[in-house]
């Protein structure tokens, strides 16, 4: 309810005549040494508030003593600070709402905030956002900060956005106040030493008087390390000289043991189960090394934490480790950067009004405009100029590691941007590149397929905060090309068991030469190197022509030369004439040349990057099953990793670990046989082969149909409608909530028109099964994605992926049935023009005969699914 009233009041009559009285919207930040002082002047504003029957709400969220008590008559709402900065935010600005205007608030100490926050700077940034707020509804507002506790990353913000800041001291039982700011008022005498006697506040002008007060207060620039000295600098000061002591003999377990706890909530995690594995792997010394090579504050966030986690658990491990593992020399950018980042360039309330489900992709994509364009703090800029310097010209990735990203439950696998930096030229060129990535990498937050992610896995109002991990780029330069030898993913547990010697807890790789960008990247026009870890030789291909076919033809490089990252035949280098190790990655194609060579025209034919001699000629096959071996055991949780590999002799590597996180899996279980009588008119489709996901029989509601020879023929432009049309379906509330199953030719999900349906991930996310026909051209084979993100994209979603092959042997596709416009509904679905439409069939089960329903029975353990229309009264019915 709005309140209007002609006179405001602090309570005590004196003080309002020093300020000139009290306006509508003012905050009031009372600068103190103790809650008692606080309470001097909390006791008569509340006081005034309950005798004027003006609404007064007491946000109590501290340790201290209460300042008010339970029965005084006060809405007191209790907060968790230590729930995180952007739901406590959310609840103090939710109140103020439905208070409506003109209402009194009283909070506690503000300096409390900090240790549950580890951070001054975001301290300054909650009082930033909610003292405007409170502007706006004409509240009048109590706040207090501790004197000398805080840097100047909580002060000055502070300062700079109340509208009166006041200073209050005692000083032989008496009390003085000192305002330093007074907004829109004015006296001669408003910004002096005033002393409080009786019911007045009577300025001071004798200089003796003045200096006996005011003496022996600091003032905030009388020492350049007390001025930079906040709540995280003096924690690890602190711990620090712990850490000296334990050094030099001294017995200070219980000290080291506080602190480290206390750094541990700081800098890793507030997660239990990361907390624990931490304490186990982790040491004091660790994370003030970690501190050491941070910028800004807060937590470091979860693809840094997990690299950490990684490298430290292979340290325990075993002195293998030690010659195998590349050392890093990593940098982090502390999640605090970034919502400072986004207060101060005026992002933070179009990030909180950006929500993927009402509608606003307006105000996302402003946001991310906004993101974009804005500027950092020069203290900012000159870390990260002193980094860079550090660095020198070599390449460097800026990736994301924000606080719920690769962490139990929530992978975020390819939901936030990670930018390459080739880091060439001028020291000007080289930061404003960087802070373009580091720009692009905070804009991904404001993504829809991010925020959609959030929303699915019920994290929308959870504290996500973007840290940023800056890794060396590992590999060499050979010519104008910067590159790792090698590079993949790992996953602890084997989800694609192509043959009966595989064993799923043995583990696999998804091998590529060059970048990893295309072993975590479904790449449209090429292929990977699929490794079973307990039978490496084992290839889903059954003979060297197939493996020619399917093996990686185009690497990813940083070319130094253009400054960008960019991709490159394997012919080009193998044909440059660097010093590297070719052999280990590549094999001849003997057979061919000698064929060409019998028909009288001998050639020596490009090398094909099947890894043979790497997998079974060294030590890597086993090292990488050990290393996924330890990490599972620490994790107790099978774990996904990513890697790189470099030949830097010729006959030792190194592995270096650059990511780790928990894989999620689905529990795999036994599940009926199909019917063995099922007529041809029955069977839908019959698959055998490349199967990925949970074994489960399926009852379908509805069946999305791609028609591979209509959309053959189809412009670019019609394929993208065809997309949008997709999208459109699997969004109808008549369609989503049923079981649905999308069958269309190439790759779902490729960027690529002409080689499948171009829809996100997103789009068809309501979907559990997805087949993908081999029918856009004769040479294209699905991928099988493990180790993308698109593979856990499909894990995470619970959803069935399938592979056909038209007139293959074991797979049988029942055209008749799929192009009969009898159970067709897209007219009463969706509306779209002629070309699309003619390529989609959306067939509704609910339109078959009443008896009939239509079950798919996926066995992935034997590679089989059959999908078939059942009698609902009959035999083996699902």
């Amino acid at each position: 309810m709005s309140r209007t009233h002609t006179h405001l009041s602090t309570g005590l009559p004196g003080l309002d005549h020093v300020f000139r009285g009290l306006m509508p919207g003012d905050n009031i930040v009372w600068q103190v040494d103790s809650i008692e002082d606080y309470l001097l002047f909390v006791a008569p504003y509340v006081e005034y508030a309950k005798q004027n029957n003006q609404k007064l709400i007491y946000f109590r969220f501290a340790e201290h003593a209460p300042l008010i008590s339970e029965d005084a008559e006060v809405d007191i709402r209790v907060l968790r600070p230590d729930e995180g900065f952007q739901p406590f935010l959310n609840k103090v600005h939710h109140t103020i709402d439905e208070s409506g205007r003109g209402s009194f608030y009283l909070f506690d100490c503000l300096s409390e905030l900090a240790p549950d926050w580890c951070s001054d700077r975001m301290l300054g940034n909650f009082f930033s956002l909610t003292c405007p707020y409170l502007y706006d509804h004409a509240a009048i507002a109590y706040f207090s900060i501790l004197r000398n506790r805080h840097s100047f990353h909580a002060t000055r913000p502070i300062a700079s956005t109340t509208q009166i800041f006041v200073d209050a001291y005692r000083h032989n039982d008496r009390v003085y106040i000192h305002p330093t700011k007074v907004q829109h008022r004015h006296s001669a005498t408003m910004h002096m030493l005033h002393a409080w006697e009786g019911a007045d506040f009577l300025p001071l002008t004798e200089s003796c008087v003045i200096t006996e007060v005011l003496k022996d207060v600091p003032w905030s620039n009388q020492d350049s390390a007390s001025f930079l000295s906040g709540y995280w600098s003096k924690a690890f000061v602190e711990a620090e000289t712990i850490q000296s002591d334990i050094d030099r003999g001294l017995d200070c377990r219980e000290d080291a043991d506080r602190y480290f706890s206390k750094l541990l909530r700081m800098l890793i995690s507030h997660d239990e189960r990361v907390q624990r594995l931490a304490e186990e792997c982790l040491t004091l010394r660790d994370l003030l090394d970690i501190r050491k090579r941070m910028i800004g504050t807060g937590l470091i966030g979860g693809k840094a934490v997990g690299m950490l986690l990684a490298r430290a658990i292979l340290k325990k491990a075993g002195p293998r480790w030690h010659d195998v593992i590349e050392a890093h020399d990593s940098f982090f950018v502390g999640s605090d950067v970034f919502y400072t980042y986004l207060v101060e360039n005026g992002c933070w309330w179009m990030a909180q009004e950006s929500k993927p489900d009402d509608g606003s992709y307006h105000r996302m994509d402003t946001a991310r405009r906004r993101i974009l364009a804005g500027e950092f703090p020069d203290y900012i800029q000159k870390q990260f100029a002193d980094m860079l310097e550090y660095f020198g010209e070599s390449p460097i990735i800026v990736r994301s590691s924000s606080l719920l990203e690769d962490n139990f439950g929530s992978a975020f696998a390819g939901k936030y941007e990670s930018v390459f930096c080739a880091n060439q030229g001028g020291a000007h060129k080289r930061l404003d590149d960087f802070l373009c990535a580091v720009r692009t990498v905070y804009a991904s937050t404001m993504s829809e397929e991010a925020l959609v992610y959030r929303e699915q896995h019920g994290l929308a109002n959870a504290d996500e905060q973007m840290a940023l991990l800056i890794q060396r780029v590992s590999g060499a330069r050979y010519g104008r090309h910067f590159y790792p030898q090698g590079a993949g993913v790992g996953f602890s547990f084997n989800p694609y068991v192509w043959h009966e010697s595989i064993d799923p807890t043995a583990g696999m790789l998804r091998l590529v030469f060059g970048v990893g960008t295309r072993a975590v990247d479904r790449s449209d026009d090429d292929y990977t190197r699929i490794v079973a870890l307990n039978a490496p030789t084992r290839r889903p291909e059954a003979n060297f022509d197939e493996m020619r076919q399917y093996a990686q033809r185009r690497v990813d490089v940083l070319d130094l030369e253009a400054n960008h990252l960019t991709s490159c035949g394997f012919h080009e280098i193998e044909t440059a004439g660097t010093d590297l190790p070719i052999e280990m990655f590549a094999s001849e194609d003997s057979k061919r040349e000698r064929e060409m060579k019998e028909r009288g025209r001998p050639q020596k034919l490009p090398m094909v990057l099947t890894f043979d001699k790497l997998l079974t000629k060294t030590d890597f096959v086993e090292d990488m099953r050990g290393i996924m071996d330890a990490l599972q055991a620490a994790y107790n949780h099978h774990v996904d990793i990513e890697f790189t590999l470099n030949f830097f002799d010729p006959t030792a590597y190194k592995i270096n670990i650059v990511q780790c996180r928990p894989l999620e899996t689905r529990a795999v279980a036994s599940i009926a046989e199909p019917p063995v009588d099922i007529s041809t008119d029955d069977l839908v489709l019959r698959s055998s082969g490349a199967v990925i996901g949970r074994s489960q029989v399926l009852k379908l509601d509805w069946l999305i149909f791609v028609v591979p020879e209509v959309y053959s023929t189809l412009p670019d432009r019609d394929r993208y409608a065809v997309a949008r049309l997709i999208d459109d379906i699997t969004h109808h509330e008549r369609v989503c909530s049923g079981t649905i199953m999308l069958i269309g030719p190439g790759r779902w999900g490729t960027t690529t028109p002409s080689l499948g349906v171009p829809v996100s991930f997103m789009d068809i996310s309501p979907a559990s099964v997805l087949c993908e026909i081999v029918a856009m051209h004769a040479n294209l084979i699905p991928d099988v994605s493990l180790g993308t993100h698109f593979f856990n994209d499909l894990v995470e979603n619970d959803m069935l992926y399938l592979a056909m092959f038209p007139g293959k042997e074991g797979h049988v596709l029942n055209r008749e049935f799929l192009d009969n416009r009898e159970y067709d509904r897209l007219a009463d679905i969706a509306q779209s023009g002629k070309p699309a439409s003619e390529a989609v069939r959306l067939i509704d089960v609910s339109a078959l005969p009443d008896d009939m329903a239509m079950v798919i029975n996926a066995n992935t353990l034997n590679h089989r699914v059959v999908c078939y229309k059942e009698r609902i009264t009959g035999q083996g019915s699902a």
